[in-house]
């Protein structure tokens, strides 16, 4: 680490770019079993922020694993390695004002923790999308839950591997029983005191 010298007091700061793009940075950290919603949620809220001028990003569970994390396996160790490379990643949208939807399992406290340590407590807003596990295994399009009961994927979140719902999130959404409309409406409604200026 001695040949390493950073240059961040050299360049733009995040003030300076979040008066060009008009909004305030930070981070939606969905969290939620699989197919609980999360990516449905970050999809549309995305969609709703952009329709009103916000610049967002939507960071994905699937699309990061073929990307970025493609070298990482499902263990306990590579589970954690990817949400901190996701919160490295994140910190550098947020630095630039952007607001960024992140959909990720991330099924232990300590990993959105570690997360929110990397990205800044006061730009880390997790937001726990909630359905009942028989909801969730009703949903599965992709035939998961399935298979992880057949013993065919291991290390399955919520099957053969724990999950830890966040006992005191930023915002809870339950997603059984709600229109997605409803759904983003309460995600909206929450997050634009924090990224309007």
């Amino acid at each position: 680490m001695e040949h390493i010298h950073p240059v961040f007091d050299q360049i733009l700061n995040r003030a300076d770019k979040e008066r060009m793009l008009g909004q305030r940075g930070c981070t939606l950290w969905l969290t939620g079993l699989s197919g609980s919603g999360k990516t449905t949620l970050a999809r549309h809220a995305e969609k709703e922020l952009a329709a009103q001028g916000f610049l967002t990003q939507v960071l994905d569970g699937d699309n990061i694993r073929t990307g970025i994390n493609n070298n990482l396996g499902f263990g306990e160790e590579d589970r954690r390695e990817n949400i901190r490379r996701i919160a490295e990643v994140t910190k550098l949208f947020v630095q630039c004002g952007v607001v960024t939807m992140n959909s990720f399992i991330s099924p232990s406290q300590e990993m959105r923790d570690m997360a929110r340590d990397i990205i800044g407590p006061e730009d880390f807003l997790e937001v726990f999308v909630d359905a009942p596990l028989e909801v969730c295994e009703e949903r599965d399009v992709k035939g998961m839950y399935k298979k992880a009961r057949a013993g065919q994927i291991p290390n399955f979140t919520g099957i053969s591997a724990p999950y830890d719902a966040p006992e005191k999130p930023d915002i809870h959404v339950r997603t059984d029983g709600r229109s997605i409309e409803e759904c983003v409406k309460q995600v909206i409604d929450f997050v634009m005191p924090r990224i309007k200026v």
